[in-house]
């Protein structure tokens, strides 16, 4: 599984036919109330870049962003970029499926080398 590793989080690809990352606080935590404020703000800077890149890259209708933790006890965030054309939109990438998805989207690989040019230029 494709990580890109910063000093307070780390990020990670979930297998899925649109681009999804999810975003992890490296240290132990349950909920975001417990993130130290150092934490926090990597969280929320890491969330822009990313969808900033999402946008430009992909070109998507729109870019979904969720926490949840309820079967991983563990702060992390999803952003997920989001289609017409994919297998689930309108509905959230856990919801119904309404279709087969016909997407055809530029290389993840890519996406990846370009956000970690990006997170490497800002620290």
């Amino acid at each position: 599984m494709a990580t890109i590793d910063l000093p307070l989080l780390f990020i990670e690809v979930h297998d899925s036919e649109v681009p999804w990352l999810k975003i992890f606080v490296r240290r132990t935590v349950r909920e975001f109330s417990e993130c130290n404020a150092e934490e926090k703000a990597a969280v929320w800077d890491a969330l822009d870049v990313i969808e900033r890149e999402m946008l430009e890259y992909y070109r998507p209708e729109k870019i979904n962003i969720a926490s949840f933790g309820n079967m991983l006890p563990q702060v992390h965030w999803h952003i997920m970029a989001r289609f017409k054309e994919d297998s689930y939109f309108p509905e959230p990438m856990w919801g119904p499926k309404q279709r087969e998805g016909a997407l055809e989207l530029p290389p993840l690989g890519t996406f990846l080398e370009r956000l970690a040019k990006k997170f490497s230029a800002e620290s």
